[in-house]
C-alpha cells in the first residue's frame, strides 16, 4: 500500500479556510470531500425580532462584493409578503443597480482571481509585471461597476439607498449622463476582454451538469423569473424548498444544497454564469451573444474551465445593458412604493454573480420576522464542486503531482465560490493504497 498527499498551504484567491481530501484505491477515486471551515454567520439569528425595513441593510453586511445581490432577493422577498409591487422605472433602477455589481464582481475575479491560474502565475501582482495594461484595464472595468452602485445605491460596498418598495432617493437623468460615457468606455474593454480570455489554454473537461438558474419570459435574468433547469424543472420561486433542501455533512460547516428529486432522493446541480448562459442564451443582448459566437461558444457549454469567457460575456452584457436602462430612463414620480406592514410569507430569488440566492421571511402582523431563510449560491454547487474534482480527478490521475493540485485549484476558482482580499487554506491529500 502506498500513500500520496498533495498539500496546498494557501490557496489564495478564494475566501474561506478548507481541506479537499481524495482517497484513491486500486487506482480510482474513492471519495472525495471538499471541507469548508468558515465559521457561522447568524445572519438568519440577526434578523429575527427585527422590523421589515431593516433586512435590506441588515443582508448587505453578508457580502461586500455582491451586497446588492443579498439586498435584492431580501426586497422582492419583503414586498411579495406585504403585496407590494416595484414597476416602472424604479424596477429599471433595480436592474441598472445589479448590472453595477456584476460588472465590478465578475471584473474582479476574472482578471485579479482567475486569469492567473489559465497564464501560470501565482497571482494578479505577477502577472501585472508582464500584462500592466491588462490589469489596469480590469480594474477600470471594476471600478465603472463600483460608480454604478455608488450612485444608485449611495456608497459602493454595503449599499444604503435601497428599500422595500424601491429607494429612498432616485438619480435625475442628468446625474446618469457621466455614468453613460463611462460604461461606453467599459463596452469596448469588456469586447476586449471576451476575446482576450477565449485565448487561454482549457483543459479538455466537460460534465453532465444539471444547470438551475432564473429564466424570465424577454430578459437575461437579474432580478425575477422562474426556477428552471435543463432537466424539466420549472417552478416558481415560492416552490423552491418544495424541490431542494439543504444537509448537513459531517465533514464540512458548509451546508449542502440538493434536489429532492434526483437519485437517491437527492442530488448536485450547477448555479451561476454556465447555468444561466446555457438556460438563457437566446436572452442575450445581440452585441453579447455575437461575442459569446465569436470565441466559438455555441448555445451551451458544460466546461467549466470556460466559465471564464462566459464571465466576460456577462460583463460585455451587463454594461450594455446599463446603457439601455440609462437611455430609456424616466425619473420616476416618488423614489418608492408605500409598503405598510402586515403578517404575511415573502419569496425572493436574484441572480448573484455566482448564482441564484434565495431568501425566504415570515412577517407578523406588525412587519417584525419571525423567520429567515437564506440560500447562498456557494452551499448549492458544493456538492457539484465535489463531483467536477472526483471526475477530473478520475480522467487525471497520471498527471504529476504539481499539476494535478494546481488544477484541483483552478477547479474550484472555476466557481468563484467566493471573492477575498485574504487568502486562505485549503490542504489537498491524496491517499493511495
Amino acid at each position: 500500500m502506498s500513500a500520496r498527499t498533495i498539500k496546498v498551504d494557501y490557496l489564495a484567491r478564494v475566501e474561506g479556510e478548507g481541506a479537499l481530501h481524495i482517497k484513491i484505491k486500486g487506482g480510482r477515486v474513492a471519495g472525495v470531500q471538499l471541507q469548508i471551515w468558515e465559521p457561522p454567520r447568524f445572519f438568519e439569528a440577526f434578523l429575527r425580532g427585527r422590523y421589515f425595513t431593516e433586512a435590506p441593510d441588515i443582508t448587505a453586511r453578508i457580502c461586500g462584493i455582491c451586497p446588492v445581490a443579498y439586498q435584492m432577493s431580501a426586497v422582492q422577498a419583503m414586498e411579495e409578503a406585504l403585496k407590494v409591487k416595484v414597476e416602472g422605472p424604479l424596477r429599471a433602477l433595480r436592474r441598472l443597480l445589479y448590472c453595477g455589481e456584476w460588472i465590478e464582481s465578475h471584473a474582479l475575479h476574472l482578471f485579479m482571481l482567475h486569469a492567473p491560474d489559465f497564464l501560470g502565475y501565482d497571482d494578479s501582482l505577477q502577472m501585472a509585471q508582464d500584462h500592466p495594461d491588462l490589469v489596469k484595464m480590469g480594474l477600470q472595468l471594476k471600478k465603472v461597476g463600483n460608480e454604478v452602485v455608488a450612485l444608485l445605491g449611495g456608497r459602493e460596498i454595503h449599499p444604503i439607498n435601497v428599500r422595500v418598495g424601491g429607494f429612498y432617493r432616485v438619480p435625475s437623468q442628468k446625474e446618469l449622463a457621466p455614468l453613460a460615457e463611462r460604461l461606453k468606455w467599459a463596452r469596448d474593454a469588456a469586447r476586449q476582454t471576451v476575446a482576450w480570455v477565449a485565448g487561454f489554454p482549457f483543459p479538455d473537461y466537460e460534465a453532465d451538469y444539471e444547470f438551475v438558474a432564473l429564466r424570465h419570459p424577454e430578459e437575461y435574468p437579474l432580478n425575477e423569473g422562474r426556477l428552471v433547469s435543463n432537466r424539466g424543472l420549472d417552478i416558481q420561486v415560492r416552490d423552491y424548498e418544495r424541490h431542494f433542501q439543504e444537509e448537513h455533512v459531517p465533514y464540512t460547516h458548509a451546508l449542502h444544497s440538493t434536489l429532492k428529486t434526483r437519485g437517491h432522493g437527492r442530488g448536485p446541480y450547477l448555479v451561476g454564469p454556465l447555468a444561466r448562459y446555457n438556460l438563457n442564451f437566446d436572452r442575450l443582448s445581440p452585441l453579447a451573444r455575437e461575442a459569446a459566437q465569436q470565441t466559438g461558444l455555441g448555445p451551451e457549454c458544460r466546461n467549466p474551465f470556460k466559465s471564464i469567457i462566459i464571465r466576460a460575456v456577462e460583463i460585455l452584457y451587463a454594461v450594455d445593458e446599463a446603457l439601455r436602462l440609462i437611455e430609456a430612463y424616466e425619473m420616476p414620480a416618488e423614489p418608492a412604493v408605500p409598503a405598510a406592514p402586515r403578517a404575511g410569507v415573502g419569496y425572493g430569488c436574484t441572480e448573484a454573480p455566482r448564482g441564484i440566492l434565495y431568501h425566504r421571511y415570515h412577517l407578523d402582523e406588525r412587519g417584525l420576522i419571525q423567520e429567515a431563510k437564506i440560500v447562498p449560491p456557494t452551499s448549492q454547487n458544493q456538492m457539484s464542486m465535489e463531483s467536477d474534482l472526483r471526475q477530473f480527478v478520475t480522467g487525471h490521475l497520471d498527471l504529476p503531482q504539481e499539476q494535478l493540485t494546481w488544477q484541483c485549484e483552478q477547479m474550484i476558482r472555476n466557481y468563484d465560490p467566493c471573492i477575498s482580499c485574504a487568502t486562505h487554506f485549503l490542504n489537498l491529500h491524496l491517499d493511495r493504497e
